[in-house]
């Protein structure tokens, strides 16, 4: 599994119509292929601290994603950072047994 952390600081005269844009997304997102989470949060201690959480099932689909419209348009968005999001990938995976311990 690829588990995606996506971490943004907005201007907060744009936070609103940022919000709307992803919020809009994560639904078209969660339908593509192997898609298993697709969420968006807002950080308790700084309102314009903006997170989107995915979880991917497979790299390849990962990888899909990244060339999809939604992402494209995801991107675009960004112009309404204050400053650069930063985007981390880590791969999940469960061994066989440990879920027994």
């Amino acid at each position: 599994m690829i588990l995606v952390i996506i971490r943004m600081k907005v201007l907060s005269e744009k936070r609103m119509e940022l919000s709307q844009t992803i919020t809009s997304l994560s639904g078209s997102i969660r339908m593509e292929k192997g898609c298993r989470r697709c969420d968006f949060c807002q950080s308790m201690e700084d309102e314009n601290r903006l997170f989107l959480l995915e979880e991917w099932d497979t790299q390849e689909n990962f990888k899909d994603h990244l060339k999809s419209r939604n992402f494209k348009v995801f991107r675009g968005a960004m112009n309404l950072l204050k400053e650069p999001y930063e985007m981390m990938f880590h791969t999940v995976f469960h061994p066989e047994g440990m879920e027994k311990i």
